[in-house]
């Protein structure tokens, strides 16, 4: 198998909400995800306001790029966490340095998505948009260790008087 290079184009970028990318406290948080791909018009947004929620694909840009730990290890180096491999973390150190994230859609105004709880950052480059569909969720059983539940249970929880909005 040879490799192949992906090339990828921003559709949209991230305006307004939170500057710095943190570990907790999006809750709350509400952004534009402005289309601005010159290829794209209102069109593109058609419909969309039917949906609820979006699926949001990202490039972490302000990410060290050197900072990329492809070892096994404790999430946020936590000791009290089992030490996982790059694919059981969901955190912006990926291979690939892409993000994915749930939001919800407040309000479509043109090529302006207005979104809530979108846990990437003003500027972030947008790779694609997509609505969220009930039936794409989970089928069957859930099953994932504690650590997660523990380890976000502030994720999205309000930055409201924390400084960090």
């Amino acid at each position: 198998m040879t490799e192949q290079s992906i090339n990828l184009q921003p559709v949209a970028h991230v305006v307004g909400g939170r500057v710095e990318p943190t570990d907790d406290y999006w809750g709350g948080t509400k952004a534009i995800i402005r289309i601005d791909d010159p290829r794209l018009d209102a069109e593109s947004t058609k419909g969309l306001e039917e949906f609820s929620h979006l699926e949001v694909v990202f490039h972490f840009h302000l990410t060290d790029q050197s900072d990329l730990p492809l070892h096994a290890r404790s999430a946020r180096n936590n000791p009290d966490w089992p030490v996982a491999g790059i694919f059981a973390h969901r955190n912006m150190r990926r291979p690939n340095w892409l993000g994915v994230s749930r939001c919800r859609l407040l309000e479509v105004d043109g090529l302006d998505l207005h979104v809530e709880d979108l846990d990437a950052v003003d500027g972030t480059p947008v790779l694609d948009i997509k609505p969220w569909f009930a039936d794409f969720g989970p089928r069957g059983p859930i099953r994932q260790p504690s650590w997660p539940s523990e380890m976000l249970a502030e994720y999205f929880a309000p930055a409201v008087g924390r400084g960090d909005r």
